[in-house]
C-alpha cells in the first residue's frame, strides 16, 4: 500500500507543459521555470527582452501537471482526492488479491481504506486507528460514508453491511436481491447501487428498500454517476465473442424515472464523472487513456478528446478533486499523472494546512558509549540557557509532599466488620479495581441533577454519597449466602400482608408497574379471567403474577414467566424495552424513560391480546368476556376516543377519529412562561396535554402537496383510569416542576396567613410565626407543602361544544359542587390520584423505579380483615405505609416523576369484580407433543383418566429438573469466604408428577420435557439427566411441551386442594414461578431434618430407609418422585401419623449418627449394607 501526499508545490506551473511559451516573469509562476531559458552572454537585463504576449491555460482546458511513480511496476488499483486537505492518497494491487486497496476514502480525522475482507482507519500520519476484519468469505468493493460515523459496505456477496464508525460495530446487515455491489453513490433521494450483472438499483434512504431499478447493460456494468436529475452509465453488453466495451453511455432522468437518448462517444468508456463547472459536463476515460469531455444531454464531439500519456498500457484508476479543477490518472505501471485547468489548481474549497513530520535528528547525533566512564556528559546535547535550573533550588526552601491519599469510600466504612485490627468489607463496585483516581485539586463539578447525586463532603457520619436519598427509597439487594434465599430476612424489608417483587431477574425494572397494574382492581380481576392458546400471552402470564400476589401472605414473588415471555415479543425488543444485563447492573440509560415506553408497550400489547374472544378448545371455559366484540377490557378501562382535525389553510379541514391509552405531558414554551414565577396549575398543563394543538406540515387533499396545518385533539369520551407519562427527560422539564412547587408552596403559605421572606430560605422569624397558632400553620404540615404541585383529585367535564374543562379539586370543593356520583350524570367526573412512578436518582447504584400506590379498601379487607385507605411505597421487595402527601412529593434532585394514574371515584362499582377460575380439568388430559420424533413407545406417562381427576386432600409426588440460563456471579472476599453477587438464572427443563393413591399408585401422568427458546448454558445433566436435545423439538424424542401448558397442570392442581410430596419442593416451586400454600407441601426435606443441623440429600434417605440406591449416574424425576412418596409413607409408618414424636426423634437422631459415620455418603454395592440389617435400626423399629 502506497500514499502519495500532494503538496501544493507540486501545483508549480512545470516549463516542460508548453515548449512554445516565452519566459515572462509573472508574479504567479516559480522563478525556476526559467531554467531552460538561453540568456544573452553579454547580460542583457531580463526587461529588455523581447516578449510576446503571455499565454494562459483556458478555463475548462486540463493539461499534465505533475507526474510522478508510486511503485514502480506495481497496477495503481485506486486513487483518491482528500477532502480536507490538499493531497492524494493512492493505493496500489497486493501481492495476491485479498491486499488490493479496492476503494479510500477521506474523513476529517483520517481515511478509510477497504480490502477484500479488512477496513481499516488510518490517521494521516499512518497511526491506526482501527482495523476492522470482515468475515473472510467476504469480497467487499465498495464503501459510501452516508453520514459522519455510519458507512455502508458492498461486494460481491448478496448483502451490504452499515457499520457505525463511532463503535466500530455492525449494526446492520441490508439484504440484496441482486448480489454484487462495486459501485455505490447517494443523493438527497437515493442510495445508488451499481451490481455487476449491468444493473443500477435506486433504494431508499431509510429502510434501504429498492424503490427503482435500471436495466442498463446487458453484460456488465464498468461505472457511473449521479448529478442533479441525471444518471449517466457506462459498462458492457453481451455480444457472440463474448463482452464488448459499449460505446454508448446509458442516461436516466431521475424525475421521471426513465431512460432518456443514450450519448454515443469516441472512446471506450471504462470511467465516468460529471464535471459540473459552468455545465453539467460529463468526463469519460478509456483505459487506453483518451478522454472526452461532452454534454449529457448533447453531442459528443471528437474534437474533445485529449489524450493522457500513460506509462503502462492501461489506465487502472480515475478521481476528480472536490473543487473540480484537478484530475488524477492512475497506470498499471504504478505512475500518476496530475491533470489541471490552472497553473495553481486549488483542490478543495476550504483546505486545511498538511502537518509533516518533522525531521529526526537521532541520526545526526554522536553515539555515546555507556560502558565508558571517562566518557564526558558533555557529549549529550542540552539547550542553552542563562536562567537558574530547578535542580539548583536549594534544599532548605524545598520540603517532600507526597501526594494525599483519597478517603477512603464511606460505603466501605459503613459495612466494615473489623476482626481484630483488620477490616473486612464488600466491595461496592464504584472503582475499577486497583486503580484509584487522584484529584490534584478539589473541586466541586456542576451538579447534572438527570445523571447522578451529588455527594456530600467527605467525613460526615451517615452515608455521605447517599444523603439526599432516603433509606427507604435506595434500591434493595437480596444478600445471598451458601443457603441462597433461605436465611434472608425479607420481613425486615416488608412487614405488611402485601407480596414485593424480588430484583434479580433480568428486566426487572418494571416491578413497580406490575404492582400498579395489579392493584387496579378491576384490571386485576379481570385479567385474572383471561386464558388463551396463545404460548407467549404477556395477558396471561400477568394473570398467574396476579395470582400469586393474591396468595402470598408478606412473601416476595417473582415475574419470571412473565419476564421470559416479555423477552420474546419482537416489539418490546425494538422499542429497546429489553436490557442487556451490563446496562441493568449500570444503569445505563434513563431509567424514566424506559418505563414510560413500557407503560405505553405494556397497555397496547395487553389491549391486543384481550381482543381475542373465541373460546380456545384446549381450555374449555376460559373465556370470560367483559366487553363487546370490538374492543378488550383494557380498551374499556384506558382507552379515550379523540377526534383529530387538520386544518389547512387553504380552509380545507379534515376530521379523523381516534383512540389512546394514555396521554404525554406537554408543557409550556420557555417564553410563556417567564422564571419570575408564574402560576400554572397541573390542570392547565394537563389539559393543553389532553386537548393539544400544534402547527405541523401534512398532506392537504384539495392543495394536492404539503401544507403547513393548525391540527387540533378534541375528546369524545373520557377513560375510566387516566394514564399520564410526565416525559421530564430534561433540565428545561425539571427546573418547570421545581417553579411550580416553589410557587404553589407560597400560595399555600399565604393563604394559610403566613409571610414568605423574600431570600430563598425563610428567616426564622417566619418559621416561628408559621408554627405558631396565630400562623394557623403547623410545622409538619408545612413540611408536606414542600415540593408539591400535582393535585390528589381532578375534575373534568365535557362541555356542549366538544371542548373539556379540567381543573384541581379538593375536599372542600365537594362541599360546594356536591357529589362527585351526582355530577356524573351531568357529564361531570372526579379522578383521584391512585398511583405515582418515580425515579429515584443514585449515581452510586444507577438509579431505581419505585412505586406509591393508594391500596384500596378491597385490598385490605382481603389480606388483614380491614376496610381502609392506605398510601404505600413499593420498592421491588420493599414494603412500607407512607403519608399521603409523600406520594405528591417531588424533590427533582433525587426524586422525578414517571408516570401518574387517575382512577374515576366510583370506578369499582361498574364492575363485575368476581373472579372465575378459567382453568378446567380438561388441562390434565392427553395432549400432543411438540416433538416430530416421538412414539408412543417412548411415553414415560399415562394421562390421568376422567374418573382419576384427584381430588382435595389428595397426593401427588412431585420432581422438577432444570437447566441453567445464566452462571452465578460470585467473588472471593478477603478473608476467604464466597460472595454471591447474583445466583445463577436457571429454567424448568422437565415436570413430573406421580399418582400418590389408588391402583395405579407410583405412576406418573404428567412427565412433561419443557421446551425453551432461550440459550442454556448448562444442562447439568449429571444432576438432571437432562441431554442436549432433549428440549429441541426437532430432534428430541421426549414428550416435550410449552412451560405453560405444563404450568396450567400444576395450576389446576393447586387450586383443586391436592398435597404435593418431593425433596426439595421450595426451591422447585420457586423456578416454575408458584405459589402453593404451605398446607399443601409434605416437603421430605424438612420431615426428616433436626432443628440446627444438616438438610440430608433424598439418596441418602432412600438408602437408609429404604434399601434403595438411586441416582446413580444421573437423576431420573421419575425415580425421585416415587422415592420421596415412599419416604412420606415411611415417615407416616414411623411417627404413627404424627402421634408420636418422641419416638420419630429417636429415628431422626439414629440418622445423623449413621450419617456422621458414613460422611452422608451412600456405600457402593460391594460395601456396607443397608442400615436395615443393622442392630442398630432394628431397635430403632421396634420402639
Amino acid at each position: 500500500m502506497n500514499f502519495e501526499g500532494l503538496d501544493p508545490g507540486l501545483a508549480e506551473y512545470a516549463p516542460a507543459m508548453h515548449s512554445a511559451l516565452d519566459p515572462v516573469l509573472d508574479a504567479h509562476l516559480n522563478p525556476s521555470l526559467l531554467q531552460n531559458v538561453e540568456l544573452d552572454p553579454e547580460g542583457v537585463a531580463l526587461e529588455a527582452l523581447p516578449v510576446q504576449e503571455s499565454v494562459h491555460i483556458m478555463e475548462g482546458v486540463y493539461s499534465e501537471l505533475h507526474s510522478v511513480v508510486a511503485e514502480v511496476g506495481v497496477p495503481v488499483s485506486v486513487s483518491h482526492f482528500d477532502l480536507h486537505e490538499e493531497m492524494l492518497w493512492v493505493g496500489s494491487h497486493g501481492v495476491n488479491g485479498s491486499d488490493d486497496i479496492r476503494q479510500i476514502q477521506s474523513l476529517e480525522n483520517g481515511i478509510l481504506f477497504l480490502t477484500k475482507n479488512n477496513l481499516k482507519y488510518m490517521a494521516r500520519g499512518g497511526l491506526i486507528i482501527f482495523d476492522y476484519l470482515l468475515d473472510e468469505s467476504e469480497d467487499m468493493h465498495s464503501l459510501l460514508l452516508t453520514d459522519g460515523s455510519t458507512l455502508l459496505v458492498g461486494g460481491l456477496q448478496n448483502h451490504i453491511l452499515e457499520i457505525d464508525l463511532n463503535t466500530v460495530q455492525e449494526t446492520q446487515k441490508y439484504a440484496v436481491e441482486t448480489p454484487g455491489v462495486t459501485i455505490m453513490r447517494q443523493t438527497n433521494r437515493f442510495f445508488f447501487c451499481g451490481h455487476t450483472s449491468g444493473k443500477v438499483s435506486l433504494r431508499d434512504l431509510r429502510t434501504f428498500k429498492v424503490e427503482h431499478e435500471f436495466d442498463a447493460f446487458s453484460g456488465s456494468l464498468s461505472d457511473f454517476d449521479v448529478h442533479g436529475n441525471l444518471l449517466a452509465a457506462c459498462g458492457f453488453s453481451s455480444r457472440l465473442t463474448g463482452l464488448a466495451c459499449d460505446r454508448f453511455l446509458k442516461v436516466y432522468d431521475l424525475r421521471m424515472m426513465r431512460a432518456i437518448t443514450p450519448l454515443q462517444v469516441h472512446v471506450d468508456p471504462a470511467f465516468l464523472r460529471f464535471i459540473p463547472t459552468y455545465t453539467s459536463r460529463l468526463a469519460i476515460i478509456s483505459q487506453s487513456g483518451q478522454c472526452q469531455f461532452c454534454e449529457p444531454t448533447g453531442l459528443a464531439n471528437p474534437a474533445d478528446i485529449f489524450h493522457v500519456n500513460p506509462v503502462g498500457p492501461l489506465l487502472m484508476t480515475f478521481d476528480v478533486s472536490a473543487s473540480k479543477q484537478a484530475l488524477a490518472f492512475g497506470d498499471s505501471e504504478g505512475c500518476v499523472h496530475l491533470w489541471t485547468d490552472s497553473p495553481e489548481p486549488s483542490f478543495n474549497p476550504y483546505s486545511r494546512e498538511t502537518e509533516f513530520a518533522l525531521p529526526c535528528l537521532v541520526d545526526s547525533l554522536p553515539p555515546l558509549d555507556w560502558s565508558q566512564d571517562l566518557l564526558p556528559l558533555s557529549l549529550i546535547p542540552v539547550p542553552l540557557t542563562t536562567d537558574t535550573l530547578l535542580s539548583d533550588w536549594p534544599a532548605a526552601n524545598s520540603a517532600p509532599a507526597p501526594r494525599r491519599a483519597p478517603p477512603v469510600d464511606a460505603e466501605i466504612l459503613r459495612t466494615m466488620k473489623k476482626v481484630g485490627f483488620i477490616g473486612y468489607a464488600p466491595n461496592p463496585r464504584t472503582r475499577l479495581r486497583n486503580q484509584i483516581p487522584y484529584r490534584l485539586k478539589e473541586s466541586d463539578s456542576e451538579f447534572d441533577s438527570f445523571s447522578q447525586v451529588t455527594e456530600s463532603p467527605i467525613g460526615r457520619e451517615e452515608e455521605p454519597h447517599l444523603h439526599m436519598v432516603s433509606k427507604k427509597y435506595r434500591k434493595v439487594t437480596i444478600k445471598y449466602s451458601k443457603l441462597g434465599l433461605e436465611d434472608f430476612d425479607f420481613k425486615h424489608y416488608n412487614k405488611t400482608l402485601f407480596a414485593g417483587l424480588e430484583p434479580h431477574i433480568p428486566n426487572a425494572y418494571c416491578n413497580c408497574m406490575i404492582q400498579v397494574l395489579y392493584f387496579l382492581e378491576p384490571v386485576r380481576c379481570l385479567i385474572q379471567n383471561h386464558l388463551c392458546q396463545k404460548e407467549f400471552c404477556l395477558a396471561c402470564e400477568l394473570g398467574f403474577l396476579f395470582h400469586m400476589l393474591d396468595l402470598s401472605r408478606g412473601d416476595p414473588c417473582q415475574g419470571s414467566n412473565f419476564l421470559r415471555a416479555f423477552r420474546t415479543i419482537p416489539e418490546a425488543s425494538a422499542l429497546g424495552l429489553i436490557l442487556a444485563d451490563s446496562d441493568e447492573a449500570s444503569g445505563k440509560g434513563s431509567l424514566a424513560r424506559l418505563i414510560q415506553r413500557w407503560n405505553r408497550f405494556i397497555l397496547t400489547q395487553l389491549h391486543q391480546d384481550m381482543q381475542e374472544l373465541e373460546v380456545p378448545q384446549a381450555y374449555r371455559g376460559a373465556g370470560g368476556s367483559f366487553c363487546s366484540s370490538g374492543d378488550s377490557v383494557i380498551g374499556q378501562l384506558f382507552s379515550c376516543e379523540m377526534e383529530n382535525c387538520s386544518l389547512c389553510r387553504c380552509g380545507s379541514e379534515t376530521v379523523r377519529a381516534s383512540s389512546t391509552l394514555l396521554f404525554t405531558l406537554s408543557y409550556p414554551e420557555a417564553g410563556t412562561s417567564d422564571k419570575t414565577g408564574k402560576n400554572c396549575d397541573f390542570a392547565q398543563v394537563l389539559k393543553r396535554s389532553i386537548c393539544l394543538e400544534q402547527n405541523t406540515q401534512a398532506w392537504c387533499d384539495n392543495c394536492e402537496k404539503y401544507q403547513p396545518t393548525i391540527q387540533t385533539r378534541n375528546i369524545r369520551h373520557l377513560p375510566e383510569i387516566l394514564v399520564i407519562n410526565c416525559e421530564v427527560n430534561s433540565l428545561k422539564e425539571a427546573d418547570f416542576w421545581r417553579m411550580q412547587a416553589e410557587v404553589a408552596f407560597k400560595m399555600a403559605i399565604k393563604k394559610h396567613g403566613g409571610e414568605i421572606s423574600k431570600n430563598k430560605e425563610f428567616a426564622l422569624a417566619d418559621w416561628k410565626e408559621l408554627g405558631s397558632p396565630e400562623g394557623m400553620l403547623m410545622c409538619s404540615s408545612t413540611e408536606e407543602l414542600k415540593n408539591v404541585w400535582l393535585p390528589f383529585s381532578i375534575r373534568m367535564k365535557m362541555t356542549k361544544n366538544k371542548g373539556l374543562d379540567v381543573c384541581n379539586w379538593t375536599d372542600g370543593d365537594e362541599i360546594q359542587w356536591g357529589p362527585a356520583r351526582a355530577e356524573e350524570e351531568h357529564g361531570v367526573y372526579v379522578y383521584d390520584l391512585m398511583a405515582t412512578v418515580v425515579h429515584i436518582l443514585d449515581s452510586r447504584t444507577g438509579g431505581s423505579l419505585v412505586a406509591h400506590i393508594k391500596v384500596g379498601e378491597t385490598y385490605h379487607q382481603r389480606k388483614e380483615g380491614v376496610t381502609h385507605q392506605q398510601w404505600y411505597l413499593f420498592n421491588d421487595f420493599l414494603i412500607e405505609p407512607i403519608d399521603k402527601h409523600e406520594a405528591v412529593q417531588f424533590d427533582m434532585n433525587w426524586k422525578v416523576p414517571a408516570i401518574l394514574y387517575y382512577v374515576k371515584r366510583n370506578l369499582n362499582s361498574k364492575y363485575n369484580l368476581n373472579i372465575k377460575n378459567p382453568i378446567e380439568a380438561s388441562v390434565l388430559l392427553a395432549e400432543a407433543s411438540l416433538a416430530r420424533k416421538q412414539r408412543k413407545t417412548h411415553t414415560t406417562f399415562i394421562p390421568l383418566m376422567l374418573n382419576e381427576m384427584p381430588q382435595v386432600g389428595d397426593l401427588v409426588g412431585l420432581d422438577a429438573e432444570f437447566v441453567t440460563l445464566n452462571e452465578e456471579e460470585a467473588e472471593l472476599r478477603s478473608d476467604g469466604t464466597k460472595s454471591t453477587i447474583k445466583p445463577s438464572q436457571m429454567s424448568v427443563a422437565r415436570i413430573t408428577c406421580v399418582r400418590g393413591q389408588g391402583p395405579n399408585e407410583g405412576i406418573p401422568f404428567i412427565d412433561d420435557y419443557i421446551s425453551t427458546q432461550e440459550q442454556v448454558v448448562d444442562y447439568l445433566t449429571q444432576y438432571s439427566g437432562i441431554k442436549p436435545g432433549d428440549l429441541d423439538a426437532k430432534i428430541s424424542s421426549k414428550h416435550l411441551t410449552t412451560l405453560k401448558s405444563t404450568y396450567l397442570k400444576l395450576r389446576f392442581l393447586i387450586d383443586i386442594g391436592v398435597k404435593f410430596v418431593g425433596h426439595g419442593l421450595q426451591k422447585d416451586f420457586r423456578v416454575i414461578n408458584l405459589m402453593v400454600p404451605k398446607d399443601q407441601v409434605l416437603d421430605t426435606v424438612y420431615l426428616f431434618h433436626m432443628p440446627r443441623k444438616r438438610m440430608i440429600s433424598l439418596r441418602f434417605l432412600a438408602w437408609y430407609f429404604l434399601d434403595l440406591k438411586i441416582q446413580g449416574e444421573t437423576h431420573d424425576s421419575i425415580e425421585d418422585a416415587r422415592t420421596a412418596l415412599q419416604l412420606y409413607r415411611k415417615y407416616l409408618e414411623l411417627s404413627k401419623n404424627g402421634t408420636e414424636p418422641e419416638s420419630f426423634h429417636k429415628v431422626l437422631k439414629g440418622l445423623y449418627e449413621k450419617g456422621r459415620k458414613m460422611d452422608w455418603k451412600v456405600p457402593e454395592p460391594e460395601g456396607q449394607t443397608s442400615p436395615k440389617n443393622a442392630a442398630v435400626f432394628s431397635s430403632v423399629l421396634a420402639l
